[in-house]
């Protein structure tokens, strides 16, 4: 997995040799099984048919916890068609939206399928493995793409690495339009004189923790995203910024009035670590939050 090496520390070191899966149904199997703990994503259905006309077979439909559709597909090793043919798939459900809807009411109900987001459909593609043109690719596309890595160590341990991720070049913002995200960050803050400075620090801060990010903005929150939300901003209110964190609030310091647990609590945006930022120094405060919140996602 990109030159990363993985030791058995019992009686010694010894290094567990990665592998690929013995099939390509078992990695679909095991994602599936567990997908919104491995890709945030909820399951709706597997080998999805888009019918007899299309004539094909979708690995896996799922929908984020945004609200965006997504498509994931599955190879065992490196194949140069898997991002073309969940294109092939995207362009299927773009025509078809009711029939997502209507999937989406029946697994999860009216509420979930009023909700769908489709500024920012995705594709993910779990692979052994993708060449320097499929990265290219995914960064030139107009889509929403993601390509996995996956590898095996051992019996008891899987590993996925996001190689590369774009949010799309028409449906929101990828790291290379970061000027385009803080000056919506700023139009949002606007309405709260005070917030807006603080509201672009803030965008800055997050676009920056790594290469690997993107941010799509909903009706109620702007999630900023590795292969699952670490942060979602809500709009500002009473002269504060509400943020919320994938960090588990059992793990850090509960400052009051700065950092709270809100698990169980209902709010916009995901997360059960909620951050109130009113100065810059409550931006400095929180950046061992952000870190450990981005390295869970």
């Amino acid at each position: 997995m990109s030159g990363l090496k993985l030791f058995n520390t019992k009686g010694g070191v010894t290094e567990v040799a990665p592998r690929l899966a013995e099939a390509e149904a078992d990695v679909q199997d095991l994602v599936e099984g567990h997908m919104q703990t491995m890709l945030g994503v909820r399951f709706l259905a597997s080998e999805y048919s888009t019918g007899p006309a299309h004539g094909g077979r979708i690995d896996s439909l799922g929908i984020d916890e945004n609200g965006a559709p997504v498509i994931v597909e599955y190879k065992r090793g490196t194949d140069a068609g898997v991002i073309n043919q969940g294109l092939f798939y995207i362009a299927w459900l773009l025509d078809h939206r009711d029939t997502f809807r209507h999937l989406v009411r029946d697994r999860l109900g009216a509420h979930a399928a009023a909700q769908v987001l489709w500024s920012a459909p995705r594709l993910i593609c779990v692979a052994g493995d993708f060449t320097r043109y499929d990265i290219h690719a995914v960064r030139e596309h107009r889509h929403a793409i993601d390509l996995v890595r996956y590898r095996y160590f051992g019996s008891e341990h899987v590993g996925l690495e996001t190689v590369a991720s774009f949010l799309g070049r028409a449906t929101g913002v990828g790291v290379g339009s970061r000027n385009r995200a803080t000056a919506r960050t700023q139009r949002i803050a606007a309405g709260d004189g005070g917030m807006a400075e603080l509201a672009m620090a803030l965008d800055e801060v997050l676009l920056g923790l790594g290469e690997d990010l993107t941010k799509v903005t909903n009706q109620t929150y702007t999630a900023y995203r590795r292969m699952q939300n670490y942060a979602c901003l809500v709009p500002p209110k009473k002269a504060k910024l509400l943020v919320y964190l994938k960090a588990d609030p059992a793990t850090v310091d509960l400052v009051p009035g700065f950092a709270r647990d809100v698990t169980g609590l209902g709010h916009h945006g995901t997360g059960d670590l909620e951050l109130t930022l009113q100065t810059e120094r409550d931006l400095e405060r929180a950046a061992g939050y952000f870190r450990e919140s981005y390295a869970l996602a």
